[in-house]
Parts: structure tokens; C-alpha cells; sequence
């Protein structure tokens, strides 16, 4: 668990030319357009390097980290990313959407779950359960400085159908999970330990054996006559047929 001191700086610049056309030319030169708003300012369009942004969004602690945004060379406060662009099938970025932040007033954000200790959990280790993570991440208030970049679960102490809850994870100082504040918490499962799933035992009564008989003899067998007379391609019945060309020469 790490609070929320400033990893990242944003290097970006002015952007004064709109529009898809230039949007087009500025990801040709290798930038990306995005823009910057809120704490009571207007937003401005700024252009930032492309290859930067990419090699930061490869990063976990970028998406729930406060960075620090630097335009023209100069420091233009701290700022949360609110958006993120991306190509559908090429490995680039398209748009970038950064919002200002204040440091009295408290942030929202979704910061990621670390799991540990879950091959040493009885219902793992002794009991030979699964363990099944209900959330990868959690919505966390506070203020920007106390924001952690991601948030440790323990699964040590799980037994077999045991499970862990939003309200037992342990937070640091000034941080709140968003789903247990106001009058009706919900208080939601994070992970659980479950038995795994039973296999078939072998049937071990005899084999049922195929019949080795074609099943249009099968068919044909079925539909034999009483007196086992039986019928030709045709339809007809060959011993009835017999009969009457013997009565007709009489």
C-alpha cells in the first residue's frame, strides 16, 4: 500500500488549432490532443508527446495517482487522468482528458486491489479451495494527498468459504471506500475462498457396448412382420408376394 505522493510529471503544451484535421496531423508528428478543466478554471486544449504518455499509461500507479501538470514549462497544478483514448487495434494513444484538482477538497477515484497471501490461507493450503476476487479495484475518497496508489487485501486468514469484505480492508489515514459512506453502507464481498468444483467420479458399473448392427437395419428389423417375413427394398413383402403368384398358377 503506497500513498499518494507525485510520481508522474505531465509535460505538455498549448494547443491552439482544433478540429479532426489537425488532430490527424499533430498523432502524424507523434502527439496526442487532450485537454485540461475543472477546479473553477476553463478548459484549455494542450498537446502532449505521444510516446511519453504510452510509456506512462503502461504503468498501474498512472490511472490512481495524482501527477503534477507542467504547460509551456510551467507548473499548472496537480491534475487526476480522467480519460484515456486509445486506438482500436494499433498500440497508440488518441486523446488524453486531465482534470484539475484542489488540495482541500476531496477526490473520488477507483484505485487497484493487491491480493496477498492466498497460497497460505487454510482454505487454500489445507482445504485445496479456490480463491475467487470479486473486485480487482475499489472507489476511494479522500484528499489528494492521501490518496494511496493501490490498496492491499490479506487472504492469509481465509478458511474454506470463508470470504473478506470492503469494510475489513485495512486503509490508510484520511481514506474512505465510497461504497460504506452515507446511511446505508454496502458493505460487498472482495474475495472468497470456495471448494473446487467436483469432478465426475469413473463410472465403475459395466461399459454399455454400441450395437455393431447399422441402425437402417435396426429400423428395417423393427418393422419385420410377425410371421418373420420380411419386407423388400420397396416396401413390399417378399413371402406374401410367394404366396400369391403360387395361388395364381393354381
Amino acid at each position: 500500500m503506497s500513498t499518494g505522493h507525485i510520481d508522474y510529471v505531465i509535460e505538455a503544451q498549448s494547443r491552439e488549432d482544433a478540429g479532426k484535421g489537425a488532430s490527424r496531423r499533430l498523432r502524424r508528428a507523434g502527439q496526442i490532443p487532450g485537454v485540461v478543466y475543472g477546479a473553477g478554471k476553463p478548459a484549455k486544449s494542450i498537446l502532449l508527446d505521444h510516446n511519453k504518455v504510452l510509456h506512462h499509461s503502461e504503468h498501474e500507479s498512472f490511472y490512481s495517482s495524482v501527477l503534477k501538470l507542467k504547460i509551456d514549462g510551467k507548473d499548472d497544478g496537480e491534475v487526476l487522468l480522467k480519460g484515456l483514448q486509445r486506438h482500436p487495434f494499433k498500440p497508440k494513444l488518441v486523446h488524453i482528458d486531465l482534470h484539475r484538482i484542489r488540495s482541500d477538497v476531496a477526490i473520488r477515484v477507483h484505485v487497484p486491489l493487491h491480493f496477498t497471501g492466498e497460497d497460505v490461507a487454510p482454505g487454500v493450503k489445507l482445504a485445496g479451495g479456490m480463491v475467487n476476487h470479486m473486485m480487482s479495484d475499489i472507489h476511494v475518497s479522500c484528499l489528494p494527498r492521501f490518496l494511496p496508489e493501490s490498496l492491499t487485501v490479506d487472504l492469509s486468514a481465509l478458511g474454506m468459504g470463508d470470504s473478506i469484505y470492503l469494510s475489513q480492508i485495512k486503509l490508510p489515514e484520511g481514506v474512505e471506500i465510497v461504497a460504506l459512506m452515507g446511511e446505508e453502507p454496502n458493505d460487498l464481498p472482495v474475495a472468497a475462498i470456495h471448494a473446487l468444483k467436483a469432478t465426475k467420479e469413473d463410472d465403475t458399473s459395466a461399459p454399455v457396448i454400441a450395437s455393431a448392427v447399422p441402425a437402417s437395419k435396426v429400423k428395417e428389423n423393427k418393422d419385420d412382420g410377425k410371421d418373420g417375413s420380411t419386407k423388400d427394398n420397396k416396401g413390399g413383402n417378399k413371402d406374401g408376394k410367394d404366396k400369391k403368384d403360387k395361388k395364381d398358377k393354381k
